[in-house]
């Protein structure tokens, strides 16, 4: 009877009949397996902190074993320009990347019929600061070729998009451009030791923290201007973001990942001396640890995963043709997870 039974129809049916079982139990099945390795991308500074706490605690370890997805690989690397994170995401190279909003809209914009990126969540809310050692340099206005100012990739970066929106705003639309040739691709760290040595021809930088407060300490340079006064308010710095496909295959993982983030932005709120102290370990920085609790205390800055400000860089963007679909709120470029946040 068993032999009859092997191979035959009744077999195949049992077998399907078990595999609806487990699908009905929630149980998982080959078909169903996620990634057992995650790439995450962080930048320099401060405002990578949720990140950084992430990795250090290892959070998204610990939120993955709660899912019941075992022990899963988080490989984290810093790459400090958005066109690089970009370039590393589309190659499939990064599961999560790590930026300003600007960087990721453009990428939002062209992957719409493709692997279609989008943002997870916002990381922090602050402003960043147009530093100067130009003692003629008043406001963004008086900026002239004699001028080379660092920001984070040429054109495409946050501080890029900043500096498009201050000569927009300086001398009208048709002159957003006016100061791209005055750009000098670096990463944060080379442009203020750059800025602050005095060595070199970068003699501004759009800064971010804590690199801007450590440069206005040094005599001779000032701040011809803040993005909050740019973006006429608060703004999402940096941000998260990944693809439609690893989003949709992933979907275990990437609840893990959200309640990793949302756990470290907790911890940043509830110890920002220890959380100082992390910092400092990770980056070797030579700040004290009061200057740098001295950041999440001010303010203006805001650990948080709710998108802020950010359809004022996609209205822009799509105004000066840097975007050729215009979004018609922050929800058409970030995943649906997240929608009850108040964002913007």
């Amino acid at each position: 009877m068993r032999a009859l039974i092997e191979g035959s129809p009744y077999r195949s049916r049992c077998a399907m009949a078990a595999l609806c079982f487990v699908a009905a139990l929630g149980l998982p099945t080959n078909t169903s397996a996620e990634v057992k390795e995650v790439q995450i991308a962080r930048g320099f500074a401060i405002p990578h902190l949720p990140i950084m706490i992430m990795e250090h605690d290892k959070l998204l370890e610990k939120h993955a074993r709660a899912a019941g997805l075992g022990e899963v690989r988080v490989v984290y690397s810093t790459i400090g320009g958005g066109s690089v994170m970009n370039d590393s995401l589309i190659s499939g190279a990064l599961s999560f990347g790590v930026g300003g909003a600007p960087p990721m809209l453009t990428l939002w914009d062209k992957t719409r019929s493709g692997i279609q990126v989008k943002g997870v969540c916002a990381e922090a809310t602050m402003p960043l600061l147009l530093n100067t050692r130009n003692p003629n340099l008043k406001t963004v206005a008086d900026l002239t070729e004699k001028d080379k100012i660092a920001v984070g990739a040429v054109k495409v970066s946050i501080q890029a998009r900043l500096l498009q929106m201050a000569a927009a705003k300086a001398f009208g639309d048709a002159e957003f451009a006016r100061f791209d040739a005055l750009t000098v691709g670096m990463n944060s760290p080379d442009a203020s030791a750059a800025l602050r040595s005095g060595a070199g021809e970068v003699n501004t930088n759009f800064s971010l923290p804590p690199f801007q407060y450590a440069e206005i300490k040094v005599p001779g340079i000032h701040t011809l201007a803040s993005s909050n006064d740019i973006m006429g308010g608060p703004h999402t710095f940096t941000m998260v973001y990944t693809t439609g496909k690893f989003h949709d295959a992933n979907p275990r993982i990437y609840q893990a990942f959200l309640a990793a983030i949302r756990e470290a932005i907790v911890t940043i709120n509830r110890d920002k001396s220890g959380v100082a102290r992390t910092y400092i370990e990770m980056t070797n920085s030579k700040e004290s640890v009061a200057d740098i609790v001295a950041i999440p205390d001010d303010p203006l800055v805001q650990f948080t995963m709710t998108p802020v400000g950010t359809m004022k860089f996609a209205d822009f963007m799509y105004r000066i043709g840097a975007l050729k679909n215009k979004p018609n709120s922050w929800q058409d470029y970030f995943f649906e997870e997240i929608y009850s946040l108040p964002g913007s």
